[in-house]
């Protein structure tokens, strides 16, 4: 077991070296989370780069901190030698290894947190009887939801998204000079094909992309969930990839796939849980909102191009401008068989065109629905701009 913990925290014994591109968007919010007393969970795809996430924040808590080693403990809690000991357990041994009291201020970051099953008890116990700072990652909502309420009111939950196209074209390690604004087109056409999953982003290697959509499928949907026909699940996320940027009609997924609706249903939710789509709702009541099929979005534009070939440019690009603006609660306007893509929280009414312009029936829309701010992203420019 001690064996096991130095060779994860190799802090412990040498000085530390994050080999790592740092996405500072969100080691800027984590930072700012380190004093406070709330439990951090990182969430999203798997492999979108929370580990990475967590040995970020280990690195500025040796380097800028100044914490000493020993009072950081980071452990993935999937590994096999750990499956028979709880949590309360894998913290006594790492105390114990250290000579560390109760009372001693420690770090511990856990990642795939949600192999343990009473997680949240655990954490919840360790926050209430030790001065510990907790950072969590997992890979799945449905695990993260906390149905007898052990963290309420005490953790905060930062969701990870595929690489902004910013953070792109540091990965790629491009520098676009103004005097070269007009290659920002052809970098983000690059962009759109390749998605943003970092490891992919980097190797370009399409086995790894396509190792990771069946390790989640596997993995998170198909074992965990104990469901028999493998094929139909991955047939499903084949529908699910193909209606990105669409309406979605589960009677119609239903029918096509021979299954019942309530089947797709929860299919639906599967996929959703593990980050690997979203839905929208239409904006409204809440009768049109309930009586209307939500629209369906790629978790990773990437994966998408992946599953269905690179086309229809026009709903690649709305899906990385849904990602984009996805905090900001986003539903979709649909009157007399006329869309407009997206509405805010804000009341921002927004369309998007790839290099294309609205018709005259969306231009009415467009013009006379209520809203406070109206905006046509139609470019790589006008999305940087958000």
């Amino acid at each position: 077991m001690e064996a096991l913990f130095y060779k994860s925290n190799p802090w412990w014994e040498e000085p530390f070296v994050l080999n790592a591109i740092q996405r500072d968007v969100y080691l800027n919010e984590l930072e700012g989370y380190i004093d406070n007393k709330d439990i951090i969970f990182l969430t999203g795809l798997r492999r979108v780069g929370k580990t990475t996430l967590l040995k970020g924040i280990v690195n500025l808590l040796l380097h800028v901190k100044k914490i000493e080693p020993k009072h950081i403990f980071y452990i993935s809690l999937d590994l096999y030698a750990l499956e028979a000991l709880s949590i309360a357990d894998i913290v006594t041994e790492y105390r114990k290894i250290h000579k560390l009291s109760s009372s001693q201020m420690i770090y511990l970051f856990f990642d795939e947190v949600t192999s343990k099953k009473s997680y949240q008890q655990e954490l919840k116990n360790l926050d209430d009887l030790g001065d510990v700072k907790i950072f969590a990652a997992a890979s799945s909502a449905s695990l993260l939801k906390d149905s007898q309420a052990f963290l309420t009111g005490r953790q905060r939950l930062v969701e990870v998204m595929p690489l902004s196209f910013e953070e792109y074209l540091q990965f790629k390690k491009i520098v676009i000079k103004k005097a070269d604004d007009h290659l920002v087109e052809s970098y983000f056409e690059e962009y759109m094909k390749d998605g943003g999953m970092p490891e992919y982003v980097l190797t370009g290697d399409i086995s790894y992309l396509s190792n990771l959509i069946d390790n989640i499928i596997y993995k998170d949907i198909i074992a965990y969930h104990k469901i028999k026909d493998e094929q139909m699940v991955k047939d499903f996320f084949k529908l699910l990839m193909e209606r990105s940027g669409k309406q979605l009609s589960l009677n119609k997924m239903a029918n096509i796939l021979g299954i019942g609706v309530d089947t797709a249903r929860r299919f639906q939710s599967y996929f959703e849980e593990t980050y690997l789509i979203y839905t929208i709702e239409r904006h409204g009541k809440l009768n049109e909102r309930l009586r209307h099929p939500k629209k369906i979005y790629a978790g990773d534009v990437g994966i998408r191009n992946l599953i269905t070939g690179y086309r229809d440019k026009g709903a690649v690009f709305e899906n990385l401008v849904y990602l984009k603006l996805k905090h900001k609660y986003l539903r979709y306007v649909y009157e007399e068989r006329n869309e407009i893509d997206f509405i805010t929280d804000d009341e921002t009414l927004i369309e998007v065109k790839y290099h294309s312009v609205l018709n005259d029936n969306q231009q009415k829309l467009f013009e006379n629905y209520p809203a406070k701010e109206r905006i046509v992203v139609d470019c790589a420019k006008a999305f940087m701009v958000f």
